[in-house]
């Protein structure tokens, strides 16, 4: 089915990142350093798996071909596997995604896979089980470890990690990075440091950009791939002697937005036009029931019209972003 959800810029839309906790168990610098704190405005509740299953089905019906479930972390709901279930029920959907702390993964990810999951992100900043501690405040190394072993042994072909590129953290251990990708089939992502509301210090002293790493890769011998159209935001370099390959996701770079091919939906159930952007569409009042959803699907095709070009970063306007777990990253 061809996309309906275009917007004033000619963009389609296929991908949808789903938020279904803003909660996080891990205290990431660059994103909850002082820990999880609950914003006091949620009476309701996060979205429910009826509440899942009606979102969902009104954006496959919109053209929507990837969904990815985000946080917070969301292993932390213990209905995690059933959301998976529930999402796996709209057939026209390839890919169901993950992103996560990986903390759970040992344990459940074969789970996760039988239930329908297709995809999986794993945050990793660091190959350094001390330094892992102390940009996560969580001693959890080996343990995230083990759950990406776990996931290849459940049937996964490849798994995808998420690295924040950091000046003077990590973006001098790309050697480290590579010999780890080497022999395993791991799509290892580096992410420029966003700036975000609470975060403007950080971002100030670590920033760095990722064209310093592509230089370096196509220095090296590096291949640029294509983007397909559900893929997200990564530019993926590829080499003959690595079964690995490489992401690089630079929002800051000229142009960034002008293949932006998702939308948000945050675990309270509004719709997210960018993560930097400003309020957002109040989607929940047409989630209670079965009725709604040519309502639904008709105010979220509506809200395109509204999506900006580019998210501003590049002022500084980090929009109503305090944290990155706020909706979704």
């Amino acid at each position: 089915m061809a996309s309906q959800l275009t917007d004033a810029f000619a963009r389609r839309f296929y991908y949808l990142r789903l938020s279904i906790t803003d909660v996080c168990n891990f205290r990431c610098t660059y994103c909850l350093p002082n820990g999880y704190r609950p914003s006091g405005v949620n009476n309701k509740g996060f979205l429910t798996t009826d509440e899942v299953r009606r979102v969902t089905r009104a954006f496959t019906a919109l053209g929507t071909e990837k969904v990815r479930l985000t946080g917070g972390e969301p292993s932390l709901r213990r209905d995690f596997t059933d959301i998976i279930a529930t999402v796996r029920e709209n057939r026209a959907i390839r890919q169901i995604a993950v992103t996560t702390n990986g903390y759970r993964m040992a344990r459940d990810v074969a789970q996760w896979r039988d239930a329908g999951l297709t995809n999986i992100n794993v945050s990793v900043d660091s190959l350094d089980a001390r330094q892992f501690h102390a940009i996560t405040g969580q001693d959890k190394f080996r343990q995230v470890m083990d759950g990406i072993d776990a996931a290849f042994a459940a049937g996964f072909a490849r798994v995808k990690v998420n690295t924040v590129l950091m000046r003077d953290v990590n973006h001098h251990q790309l050697d480290t990075f590579l010999a780890w990708i080497k022999p395993r089939r791991i799509q290892l992502r580096f992410i420029e440091l966003m700036e975000t509301g609470e975060g403007s210090d950080l971002f100030r002293k670590h920033h760095i950009s990722g064209m310093v790493l592509r230089d370096e890769l196509l220095r090296r011998g590096w291949i640029h791939q294509l983007r397909q159209r559900s893929d997200g935001p990564a530019q993926v370099f590829c080499h003959p002697d690595y079964e690995g390959e490489i992401g690089l996701i630079m929002p800051y770079e000229k142009d960034f937005c002008a293949s932006c091919n998702r939308l948000r939906v945050s675990s309270t159930g509004k719709l997210h036009l960018c993560l930097f952007g400003d309020g957002g569409v109040e989607l929940r009042d047409l989630l209670e029931d079965d009725q709604q959803q040519a309502a639904l699907e008709s105010r979220i095709a509506a809200a395109l019209a509204h999506k900006k070009q580019t998210h501003f970063l590049h002022q500084g306007n980090t929009g109503i972003t305090q944290n990155l777990s706020y909706i979704g990253g």
